[in-house]
């Protein structure tokens, strides 16, 4: 849709990278939160790249930034389950600002892109309005 297939985005490579490393740490979480927090992690972490090849996928620019929108959220939910895991002495607060900050670009990354498919979308709503 967008002009470029989903695996070409560094906010996509990024966020697959974050993802390995996610799936990495959970495994070391104790056994006791293998349905919670390392499930909900999983979940989260593993939404972020997937939403954005969702919307990337999706037949109109409006679309791929509502996936884009969704994808910021996992990310918000991901930032705070590192954030428990240090809370809960699960890792140290090194890793966690480790992670923080690669969400943080991932973070920045996203908003970078919905901001340049806002301004195609607005651009490309004038244009029809001016073909009227």
């Amino acid at each position: 849709m967008a002009g470029s297939y989903f695996t070409d985005l560094a906010v996509w490579q990024k966020s697959m990278d974050l993802s390995a490393e996610i799936y990495k740490i959970v495994k070391f979480l104790p056994r006791e939160e293998l349905y919670c927090l390392s499930d909900q992690m999983r979940r989260a972490v593993i939404s972020i790249p997937s939403n954005i090849a969702e919307g990337n996928q999706r037949a109109s620019l409006r679309e791929y930034i509502h996936f884009l929108y969704i994808a910021k959220g996992s990310l918000g939910e991901l930032v705070t389950q590192i954030m428990l895991c240090e809370q809960m002495k699960y890792i140290d607060e090194e890793k966690k600002d480790e992670l923080v900050i690669k969400c943080s670009e991932v973070g920045r990354m996203l908003s970078g892109l919905i901001n340049n498919l806002n301004s195609r979308l607005n651009t490309q709503t004038r244009q029809e309005g001016t073909k009227k």
